[in-house]
């Protein structure tokens, strides 16, 4: 096998056989331009170096931007030297290698296992949910409504966190709640904002704050109408105007009508505010942005991927957490995009992904030491056969070297009985 330095890689560059990181971990695989965003990963999880049988191909990337210059002269580019690699290979320029053959995934709803058994810890998360919905239709329909209902969901909320942080993650990331779309969505990004601000090491307080303005900050879309707000497809430049609205419509009903505390008020005004100062309402740029309306931008992006909406379909939380790491602060504070990207892992938990051997399995607990070998559990064998209660294994990929994630897999593309 032969080693490369991650400082020597660069966008553009293909291999004549599959690379590998961590040892075994495929990066890409043969024919595939190498990405900028592939090459930001093993830098942000310290991997120094790839493995491949091969050798590259085509060394001509663009240093300065990291992309070719003319997209159709990419492909034309790739085209001929797949065309040259497969002549020295084979000996004829003509008889193209076949495809490899496709791995077969079976037809197995995956639904976790605190689903299933209706656990506390979904329970839980049932309850937050319905409770805040509820503080939403208060609002909707102009009833009084004091903040210490939304001080109390978050009690609440990081009382269950401190519990089982790893449930909740999975809960988000199966879509396993239907209905409630507003109180859900903000709920699942008040989550995702805590574990944030608990990895950055803010205060206690400041935790408080960051969670409730992640429960209000898109409580403005209440005042938008439906037709906007749940259209499917594009939107007009005016309808877009009006989505951008939401946020001053959120500021009002913190202040005027829950008469919540400033740092919320903040938190809810500018998680459309951009690292690069292109956001909105106010086009604030870096710090000057709040940190809480920092995390929760990078909680509501993640959320927002990772969930169906009525106008696209869900993203998985491997691809999700890659969009979020090619950034290059543009959007993102790029301390919060590693904080985040930390306690999610580059397989969140939850997410469903194949391994090498064919088998399917759930990521259970992430090494933010070693993100690309989390804990998995076993769903299926290397037959597709579902695993019953009684057969529950966990493998930690970290120990076991023979077996590592070939594909995250989207489970709602698979859906049957267990």
């Amino acid at each position: 096998m032969n080693v490369i330095n991650t400082s020597d890689l660069r966008p553009g560059q293909v291999f004549s056989e599959p690379v590998f990181s961590e040892g075994d971990c495929l990066l890409v695989t043969e024919g595939i331009p190498l990405r900028q965003r592939d090459i930001d990963i093993l830098i942000t999880c310290g991997i120094e170096y790839v493995r491949t049988a091969g050798m590259i191909i085509n060394s001509k990337a663009n240093g300065k931007t990291g992309e070719l210059k003319d997209a159709a002269g990419a492909i034309k580019e790739l085209e001929d030297v797949l065309a040259e690699a497969m002549e020295e290979l084979d000996g004829d320029k003509n008889e193209a290698a076949p495809p490899p053959p496709p791995v077969k995934m079976p037809k197995i709803k995956f639904s976790i296992n605190d689903v299933r058994q209706n656990s506390g810890p979904y329970r839980a998360y049932k309850s937050t949910i319905e409770k805040l919905n509820s503080v939403f239709n208060a609002l909707k329909t102009g009833d009084d409504i004091q903040m210490r209902a939304i001080d109390n969901i978050c009690d609440k909320l990081l009382e269950d966190l401190r519990e089982n942080p790893g449930s909740f993650v999975g809960f988000i990331l199966g879509g396993e709640v239907s209905g409630n779309e507003l109180a859900k969505s903000s709920v699942n990004t008040a989550i995702l904002a805590a574990m944030t601000a608990q990895e950055l090491r803010l205060p206690p307080h400041k935790v408080q704050n960051v969670v409730s303005g992640a429960l209000l900050h898109d409580v403005g879309m209440l005042r938008l109408s439906r037709g906007i707000t749940e259209k499917k497809g594009g939107l007009s430049e005016a309808e877009l105007e009006q989505i951008k609205s939401h946020p001053l419509h959120t500021s009002k009903i913190v202040t005027k009508e829950l008469f919540g505390p400033h740092e919320v008020n903040l938190i809810a005004l500018h998680h459309h505010e951009r690292w690069d100062g292109q956001g909105y309402p106010d086009r604030l740029t870096g710090n000057a942005i709040d940190i809480g309306a920092r995390i929760v931008s990078v909680a509501d992006a993640f959320e927002a991927m990772v969930s169906k909406k009525s106008y696209r379909n869900s993203m998985v939380g491997y691809q999700a957490i890659k969009n979020l790491m090619a950034d290059n602060s543009r959007r993102f504070d790029p301390t919060v995009i590693s904080a985040f990207t930390k306690i999610m892992g580059i397989y969140p938990i939850g997410s469903i992904v194949c391994l090498n051997d064919s088998t399917i399995a759930r990521v259970v607990k992430v090494h933010t030491d070693a993100p690309m070998r989390p804990v998995v559990q076993m769903l299926t064998d290397n037959k597709g056969n579902a695993l019953g209660s009684g057969k529950v294994t966990t493998i930690d990929l970290l120990e076991e070297r023979t077996l590592f994630i070939k594909k995250a897999i989207d489970p709602a593309e698979y859906e049957g009985n267990v």
